[in-house]
């Protein structure tokens, strides 16, 4: 096994991959920037390391200050969470080259995967059903009409290298594609450096579904799936499995096609396949190679820890779980706790954290890094921390969350916790009967 670990990354996901590596005896690196020494991750890390100042171009996106804590760590492994450098080809390739160990799948398959239109090529090749549209970077504004109008309106100007609804543009008419089709390139630029974008059909009322996989050089396996479908601005804010819109057969298909192309295409380690499903059909979106921020609701389901389970596989090549080991119980919900106020478009609220109750409870899990008197600083994202609530069922679940969101007491900044239980309270979402669109529609903040 790894004898240290160095965690490049911060926040949340950072205090997460420190407390695996514990549970597997390996000491523990902390990167980072001045803003940040105070921070959860450093104080329960073995050793930390200032990797520069607050702006992650110059700390957390900083490859050679990461190389150089390496270099005097002596660490013998990097875990990239997510974000950041987590899906970043360069990185991964760097750190092989160093002779360090980067816990994740190999540098080919994370440029492969992170560029879209080859991700849509490799799915429809492995026999996922794809999204209609483009298969190649469209170059002008009247290829995107040609292809626009053989589709069908409305549709999606997509950046080939984003996410997170960044470089991403629906068009309604033929008139709008020379405006948009020039601001989605812009914005594909600006925030990946690449603006090369694609053409899909854009689909009003869809569901975001995923598929949480595990897969090593003997075995690939899944771990059922998630449904992400409350969502603002493409931005998951709960999540939740099973999803209660599927049946068996369904799910049994789906599970099993993402599994057959995991496997095909040689992957190692833990990694999300996304689908967009809408009238009963499912369309293979993009797969994720890296662990994902909602994590949690499958291991509390499954009993499985996942990040435990990704050291194990960059350490041995394989994965020692068979499929019959995945036993998901009952129902489980997780709620992203943001320092942002709804009431001003979600303004961010950086600030120090004057009191501090965290929810317990039976079934009950916070995943953060929040304490009395820390600083909630403005550079970074503003996911604070996660609360994870199971149930026997989607009732007693919802139920179970509610009672532990009015148990959170956080004073000093503005958080989503009161915007949860307003979701959480709404008849559409208890009756399962919203889309990734919902959220805009309803007057919630």
């Amino acid at each position: 096994m790894f004898k240290k670990i160095l965690i490049a990354n911060r926040g949340e996901i950072a205090v997460r991959i420190i407390r695996a590596c514990k549970e597997w005896g390996i000491a523990t690196v902390a990167v980072h920037s001045d803003v940040d020494a105070d921070s959860m991750h450093v104080r329960l890390a073995d050793e930390s390391v200032c990797i520069g100042s607050h702006q992650p171009q110059n700390s957390y996106l900083n490859i050679s200050s990461l190389m150089s804590a390496v270099d005097v760590t002596g660490a013998d492994a990097i875990h990239p969470g997510y974000g950041f450098l987590s899906e970043n080809a360069q990185f991964a390739d760097i750190t092989t080259k160093h002779g360090i160990k980067f816990i994740g799948p190999s540098a080919d398959l994370i440029k492969k995967m992170g560029d879209k239109i080859e991700a849509r090529k490799i799915a429809k090749e492995n026999g996922l059903p794809i999204i209609e549209g483009s298969t190649e970077n469209v170059n002008s504004p009247d290829e995107a009409k040609k292809i626009s109008n053989k589709i069908g309106y409305p549709v999606l100007i997509k950046a080939s290298g984003g996410g997170g609804g960044k470089g991403m543009k629906v068009v309604n008419k033929p008139e709008e594609i020379e405006k948009l089709f020039s601001m989605a390139k812009l914005e594909a630029k600006k925030y990946f450096n690449n603006d090369d974008v694609y053409i899909e059909k854009y689909f009003k009322n869809p569901r975001h579904i995923e598929v949480q996989v595990l897969s090593g050089k003997n075995k690939t396996i899944h771990l059922n799936e998630r449904d992400c479908s409350v969502q603002r601005n493409h931005q998951k804010l709960i999540e939740e499995t099973p999803s209660p819109i599927i049946d068996e057969k369904i799910r049994s298909n789906l599970l099993e096609q993402t599994v057959k192309m995991v496997k095909n295409i040689g992957y190692e380690g833990a990694g999300t396949v996304e689908y967009i499903y809408q009238d009963g059909k499912f369309y293979f979106l993009e797969m994720n190679t890296r662990i994902q921020v909602e994590h949690p609701v499958t291991e509390v389901a499954t009993g499985i820890d996942i990040i435990k389970e990704q050291i194990w596989i960059a350490n041995k090549g394989e994965t020692a779980l068979t499929q019959d080991d995945v036993k998901p119980r009952g129902h489980v919900i997780e709620c992203r706790i943001n320092a942002e106020d709804p009431s001003k478009n979600f303004q961010p609220s950086p600030g120090i954290i004057n009191v501090c109750h965290q929810p317990s409870g039976f079934r009950t899990r916070i995943d953060g890094a929040i304490f009395q008197g820390c600083k909630i600083t403005p550079y970074y994202d503003s996911l604070i921390c996660k609360l994870i609530c199971q149930g026997r069922n989607r009732t007693e679940a919802i139920q179970r969350m509610l009672r532990a969101l009015d148990e959170f007491v956080i004073e000093g900044i503005t958080t989503t916790i009161n915007l949860h239980k307003k979701i959480l309270k709404h008849e559409k979402f208890i009756s399962s009967d919203f889309d990734v669109n919902w959220l805009a529609k309803e007057a919630f903040y």
